[in-house]
Parts: C-alpha cells; sequence; structure tokens
C-alpha cells in the first residue's frame, strides 16, 4: 500500500489516468442498474416483442433507419425524442425497445423514456448489427413514424 500512495505521489498523471479508466470501468458494470434501463440481447427481445407486444423504437437517423429497420418498428430519431414524447404516450402501458446501430444512443434515449416515467423501457443490446448478426431479419423502405 505505501508504494501504491508513493507511485501515485511520483507519478500525479498516471494515477488520473488509472482512476478515470477505474471509473469507467465501474460505471460500464454498474451504471446499467443504477439507471434502471434493462439490456437485452436479439433474442430475448424477439421473446419481448412476441408475448408481450413490445414497441421497438427505432432512434436511429432517417438514412439509417431506411436502409434496414425492424419491422413495425416506430422511427423517432434521438436528437427529436423529447420533442415528440407525445408520440410515445400510446404506448405508456407496454414495453419498449429502444434500437440504434450500436445500443449507444439507444440507452441514452431509455434514459430519457425513463424520465418522462415509462417504466417498461429497454434498451437493445448491441443494437440493429447484433440483430443482424443474429440472423434475424429487417426490412427497408421509407421512414415511417407513428
Amino acid at each position: 500500500m505505501e508504494q501504491f500512495v508513493e507511485f501515485a505521489g511520483n507519478h500525479p498523471q498516471l494515477f488520473l489516468a488509472f482512476s478515470v479508466v477505474l471509473g469507467l470501468l465501474v460505471w460500464n458494470i454498474f451504471g446499467e442498474k443504477l439507471s434502471g434501463v434493462v439490456s437485452l440481447l436479439p433474442q430475448e427481445a424477439t421473446l419481448l416483442i412476441n408475448h408481450e407486444n413490445a414497441l421497438i423504437l427505432d432512434v436511429r437517423e432517417d438514412n439509417e433507419y431506411t436502409q434496414g429497420h425492424i419491422l413495425n418498428a416506430l422511427h423517432i430519431p434521438v436528437s427529436q425524442l423529447s420533442a415528440r414524447m407525445d408520440k410515445l404516450e400510446k404506448y405508456r402501458n407496454r414495453p419498449i425497445i429502444a434500437s440504434c446501430r450500436s445500443g449507444s444512443r439507444s440507452g441514452y434515449a431509455c434514459r430519457m423514456l425513463k424520465k418522462n416515467g415509462f417504466e417498461r423501457v429497454h434498451n437493445l443490446k448491441g443494437g440493429i448489427m447484433a440483430w443482424e448478426n443474429a440472423g434475424l431479419p429487417l426490412t427497408k423502405g421509407k421512414t415511417k413514424s407513428k
């Protein structure tokens, strides 16, 4: 322990970098539990869609959405989500699975939905890329926002 304190005193930049990396690692492991958002693998998401009529909320931009999206997904880009939150009111009692390309933007969208009182919010872990890698189908076409 004494050597650790000496190292921290002699190398403050390295100690700071170590602290930041350690903090990010802890946030990555426990952040999901703290936010109350559950991440689902694509197979888990299909079960929720099929058994509980979950809504897929695609938060990607228009050009990404038209290249391929999950069938019957509601498209609201994350940049417009707070302004269009009223479009989701009728789905308040259904599970909502947010999706984006990799799962990052949809995680932000999930936290925004939680702050607005939506309880059954899930993030598609790995996003559309994981959906495709699991061999699940995508449909192509124009933007369809309800």
